[in-house]
């Protein structure tokens, strides 16, 4: 594993991971957290998907922390939030049969300590306005403000300190998303839509959208298969093959109309 800004800055082998589909996140104190995407559970036990390493890559933590992951961010703090796509939420893999556990993830979007202690679990099920999280789309986390577009209604969220405020939202399947104070970008879509980037701006209840794009690499040529698009406070990283692209939204023209 190695930390690149953009350079590398460090590195750290990690012996014996047996864990698939991993997500990697820095964490305080030179530590390094790997999650796998799934976790199956058994009457003997569930599998442990996130190991935390130190800085000679053994191991100081193991937990589960669900099945069904789609993202991972870990915070400067070391803040540790986990969305989860349809699966994590309803159960598959053992979870959430009669006579077996809930899925962790039933709530869509948790908060884990950097010890890999929950500490905070989306409200999906209250009759808020935000309404439940079925599968979280994208995620994004800004300082220590958490941000997400989830399935069904795709509303915007923001999660600050416990506290959550929600924007309704007409762009579907957004599967990215980049902000940077009330300027919010969505990449994605279904379909013909899958390179769609939306740019609006948050008024007191909706996004509201501005202007529309096309994404391209830089010698015009349409994204690659398998492109990997993470947004991160107001950036969008494109990561394909051996290529690591950054959007910022400064780069993109802002139409106030």
């Amino acid at each position: 594993m190695s930390i690149h800004a953009p350079h590398r800055t460090a590195s750290v082998e990690l012996s014996g991971l047996k864990l698939a589909h991993v997500t990697v996140q820095p964490l305080p104190g030179d530590r390094v957290l790997v999650v796998g995407a799934r976790a199956r559970w058994r009457p003997e036990g569930a599998d442990r998907n996130a190991i935390v390493y130190d800085a000679d890559g053994h191991v100081v933590a193991e937990a589960t922390l669900g099945d069904g992951i789609s993202h991972v961010f870990a915070t400067h703090t070391g803040d540790i939030w986990v969305g989860y796509f349809d699966e994590g939420v309803y159960g598959n893999l053992g979870w959430g049969n009669p006579g077996t556990p809930a899925p962790i993830g039933e709530y869509g979007l948790i908060r884990f300590s950097s010890d890999l202690e929950t500490q905070w679990r989306f409200p999906s099920h209250t009759s808020e306005p935000w309404g439940a999280i079925s599968d979280c789309y994208a995620l994004n986390i800004d300082g220590d403000t958490a941000w997400a577009c989830y399935y069904t209604d795709f509303p915007i969220v923001s999660v600050r300190d416990g506290v959550v405020t929600s924007w309704r939202n007409s762009v579907a399947g957004a599967t990215a998303l980049a902000v940077k104070d009330a300027r919010v970008a969505l990449l994605g879509g279904y379909g013909p839509h899958h390179d769609r980037l939306s740019v609006g701006t948050l008024d007191s209840e909706d996004l509201r959208v501005t202007d529309e794009y096309r994404i391209v690499v830089p010698d015009g040529r349409p994204l690659p298969k398998r492109t990997q698009v993470i947004g991160r406070g107001p950036d969008l990283h494109v990561l394909s093959g051996d290529d690591w692209y950054r959007l910022g939204l400064e780069d993109i023209p802002h139409t106030t109309a």
